[in-house]
């Protein structure tokens, strides 16, 4: 299929930095696109959904942001994406809006800390802290009911955190991952095979290097999900763009953990390309995966 006229458009006003630019000072320039995106939320994702409450949390250390439509709902657990550099939950505040008000769930989504200043394990650190401090506080939520969720590189640490969790004796009903990371060896054929539609292997491959630092073991299943036993991890929802890198590793983590008796919905949303799904005011694809994660939480979580 072609390039969706929207995605295309997109592309063609993106601000981005020239090579001499991020050559020069490769650390302003991930400052300066931190604060692009943020600066873009309105604009990217539009207004935002009203949910019954939406508070600032501290989970023992972890800033997090907290969406709960009605009292006593379940709760999606979500991890942003943005190469495990960028992104917060100011990026991804308008989709856990929609999927709060559309599922009926709670989201609480976590402000990881970013690489290169804080490399890994620093996020996934983050993230089981944040899941720690939900399971014994329960703000009005029902921490009984939980699923995790993520995009991109957050796809990736829910990919981890939900296997962590079934080894620990306490696994996610659900989990939703869109666009996820999942090979660290960059290996898929969607790599060699798309050019740059906003995301490409040159980028990818400084990503992994900023998140892995100097301690990150490539073949952990802590980094690598596909490294790890699949069986008995919970059932799936993974969307994947057409027009993303990261398409091919994404449907191949869905081959696999159905190739393990794990039940997985594996669905490639056709002209679009990675990051789509949270920008809400730009894509009529966005507000449809939004949907459909809401309907899958609604369908694990509420039934």
């Amino acid at each position: 299929m072609r390039l969706h006229p929207q995605v295309a458009a997109s592309l063609a006003a993106r601000p981005r930095p020239t090579e001499e630019q991020i050559a020069a000072d490769p650390m302003a320039q991930l400052l300066a696109t931190r604060e692009a995106m943020v600066a873009a939320v309105d604009r990217e994702c539009g207004p935002p959904t009203p949910v019954a409450q939406v508070s600032d949390v501290d989970a023992d250390g972890v800033p997090c942001r907290l969406y709960v439509p009605v009292p006593g709902a379940p709760v999606l657990l979500y991890l942003h994406g943005g190469g495990w550099a960028m992104g917060s939950v100011e990026t991804v505040d308008r989709l856990c809006r929609r999927i709060a008000d559309r599922s009926g769930c709670a989201v609480l989504s976590v402000d990881y800390r970013l690489a290169p200043e804080h490399p890994y394990p620093a996020a996934l650190d983050d993230a089981e802290t944040a899941l720690a401090w939900l399971r014994r506080e329960a703000p009005g939520v029902d921490a009984g009911r939980l699923a995790v969720g993520g995009d991109s590189a957050g796809g990736q640490l829910a990919a981890v955190l939900a296997r962590r969790q079934r080894d620990a004796g306490s696994p996610f009903a659900y989990q939703v991952l869109i666009n996820p990371v999942i090979d660290p060896a960059m290996s898929s054929q969607s790599y060699r095979e798309l050019g740059d539609y906003g995301l490409e292997s040159t980028a990818m491959a400084l990503f992994w290097a900023m998140f892995l630092g100097d301690g990150g073991d490539r073949d952990s299943p802590d980094v690598a999900p596909l490294a790890a036993d699949l069986a008995g991890l919970p059932p799936a929802l993974i969307l994947t763009a057409e027009f993303d890198v990261l398409r091919d590793e994404g449907e191949g983590y869905g081959d696999a953990l159905l190739a393990a008796g794990v039940p997985a919905v594996v669905v490639r949303y056709l002209g679009v390309n990675h990051g789509w799904a949270r920008k809400l005011a730009l894509f009529d694809a966005a507000g449809v995966a939004a949907d459909q994660v809401a309907a899958g939480l609604r369908a694990a979580l509420t039934a």
